[in-house]
């Protein structure tokens, strides 16, 4: 396989392919490849980490990266970053790639001076990867509270001891937060595909 920088020609299938990975995982149907288009565009967007996996000539993975913000007023961070949407095509996911994936890039990221990376996810799928709870480091999100472990959270120095001198509040972009209206108006370029029904234990 080969992982290469992603380039301007990629980004309808690299969306197409995040939309098929997350594709009624968390809710009816998903907003992850609307994400990415519209992170693409931010300020925050790291192009120097935007990754993709090719097998075969085609993509079937993809990684991407931007600043995060710290304090309430949101000044943003030229040292602590998170990445996201990660995606695997589902042909290919229980293979390793997704790992592959994160370690290739966060190696990119330490080369490239970053000091810590900070994501949202499963604690179970990234802790063996070296995520912790951000608590431990005293980091949390906006709102949240300090006794609240929020174990969805997670925290990785890229250089041990920075997140000591450099805790607090950090949060994500903006971007992240789509509405269903710009929702359905994007989706509209891509095939169509049914949604499966809502569940109590979606994420809204």
């Amino acid at each position: 396989m080969e992982l290469r920088l992603e380039n301007e020609k990629d980004y309808f299938e690299v969306e197409n392919l995040t939309r098929e990975a997350f594709w009624d995982v968390y809710r009816p149907g998903c907003s992850e490849h609307l994400v990415l288009n519209k992170l693409r565009q931010a300020d925050s967007f790291i192009k120097d980490l935007d990754y993709v996996l090719i097998e075969d000539g085609k993509i079937v993975g993809n990684i991407v990266y931007t600043k995060m913000f710290t304090g309430t007023e949101r000044k943003m961070s030229d040292e602590v970053i998170a990445f996201g949407p990660i995606s695997v095509h589902p042909d290919f996911q229980r293979k390793g790639l997704g790992k592959k994936l994160i370690e290739y890039t966060l190696d990119k990221a330490k080369c490239l001076g970053y000091k810590a990376v900070l994501i949202t996810g499963d604690n179970n799928y990234y802790n063996p990867l070296g995520f912790e709870s951000a608590c431990r480091y005293h980091v949390y999100l906006p709102g949240t509270s300090e006794d609240d472990e929020a174990v969805f959270f997670m925290a990785k120095e890229l250089e041990e001891g920075y997140l000591g001198n450099n805790n607090g509040i950090y949060d994500f972009d903006i971007c992240f937060n789509v509405s269903e209206e710009e929702l359905e108006i994007f989706d509209r370029k891509f095939p169509e595909k049914a949604k499966r029904e809502a569940r109590k234990t979606d994420l809204t």
